[in-house]
């Protein structure tokens, strides 16, 4: 039995990240709205996005980016010294329709996360989800509005991402344990 199995490659991933910024320009067309990108890979997966959203409509679209070490409930558990990324939101979330940006969705507790590290910026009009891999296995009520790509998995396995900006190409591959 072969311990990993690709996914997505990279002509995949763009396209589904092609289709995701037509939806989101199709529900938002660009206005009072930002996306959010979770450290490390949905702040490029939000920034190829809006370079997308750009492409489309020739429309500008706002991206920042949170790390949500210190909110996550279980960063003691994770190590005794963080690695605490940059937070950067170069604009007023207030009255705006957030995006949220993830690489997998898996039991929701990181986007929990980003949520109250968002809401403490302000108060968002809406925050919305975009994520490009669903694994499910939810702990929390907590569901994408933009989806790539959904995969059955089971829990003892693992959804890697690899984006060429930090991993040097795009490709998604599934580990089996």
């Amino acid at each position: 039995m072969e311990k990993s199995q690709t996914l997505l490659e990279a002509v995949e991933i763009d396209r589904i990240l092609k289709r995701m910024a037509y939806e989101i320009l199709e529900k938002h067309k660009g206005n009072n709205m930002a996306l959010v990108g979770i450290h490390t890979r949905g702040v490029f997966l939000a920034r190829r996005l809006r370079d997308n959203i750009r492409a489309f409509e020739e429309t500008e679209v706002l991206v920042g980016e949170i790390d949500i070490t210190l909110y996550r409930d279980d960063w003691t558990q994770l190590s005794a010294q963080p690695v605490v990324k940059t937070t950067d939101i170069p604009f007023s979330v207030e009255g705006k329709k957030i995006i949220l940006v993830d690489d997998v969705l898996y039991t929701g507790r990181t986007i929990r996360a980003a949520m109250d590290a968002i809401i403490d910026y302000g108060r968002p009009a809406r925050i919305e989800l975009a994520v490009l891999i669903d694994r499910g296995h939810r702990e929390l009520p907590i569901q994408s509005t933009y989806t790539g790509h959904c995969v059955r998995t089971e829990p003892s396995e693992t959804v890697n991402v690899m984006l060429k900006e930090c991993d040097g190409e795009d490709r998604v591959v599934l580990e089996k344990s």
